[in-house]
């Protein structure tokens, strides 16, 4: 099956918005994330496995709000109780993750194909999000992450960095072209690049 990009038909590399007499290193990035294993976790109510006891890639599963686990190829983020989502770079671990949590105890789902990821970059990327989502980016720091909306479409955010803020906005692949006009909008007026 070939994998389709779903900012395929919109997505221009190059420079937009307010970036002329500016420092390249001060605009905003912007890029797709695409190629991903993105798998839901679920455990069910009546379920009695630890889950604090499993790992995948090494990582834990943290069941406290906002937080994230995360290495240099695999995040696990913290979805709501009992509930996570795995986003990896290692597509292999599908099999690791349905022989670990069974279907007795999971509802594990592969959303590798449903979603769309934005990855957005720069001193500025908290302003840009603040225009359309209500949570207050201030508080969101480093391996934390959300579920929210932007401009009226539900998004999962998941901070990779700090300094520069750096995060990942992904939502349903139906939305991918609106949430992806949606942020270029709200960057217009620092400029930014696509990368």
């Amino acid at each position: 099956m070939t994998h389709t990009s779903p900012l395929n038909n919109i997505y221009e590399k190059g420079f937009f918005g307010d970036y002329e007499d500016k420092n390249e290193n001060d605009l905003l990035k912007l890029s797709e994330n695409k190629n991903f294993l993105i798998v839901q976790i679920v455990q069910y109510k009546n379920s009695t496995v630890l889950v604090e006891k499993l790992k995948i890639d090494d990582l834990d599963f943290k069941n406290k709000a906002l937080k994230v686990s995360s290495n240099n190829n695999t995040r696990i983020l913290w979805n709501g109780p009992r509930n996570w989502v795995l986003i990896s770079s290692k597509k292999e671990l599908i099999k690791e993750i349905f022989k670990i949590f069974n279907d007795k105890e999971f509802a594990v789902t592969d959303l590798s194909h449903s979603r769309a990821i934005v990855e957005l970059e720069g001193l500025q990327a908290k302003e840009v999000l603040k225009k359309g989502c209500p949570f207050d980016f201030n508080e969101l720091n480093k391996d934390n992450c959300l579920n929210s909306t932007f401009n009226g479409i539900s998004i999962t955010a998941d901070v990779l960095h700090d300094n520069p803020y750096k995060i990942r906005v992904m939502t349903l692949r139906s939305f991918g072209e609106s949430l992806y006009h949606s942020i270029t909008d709200s960057c217009l007026e620092f400029g930014y690049k696509n990368l």
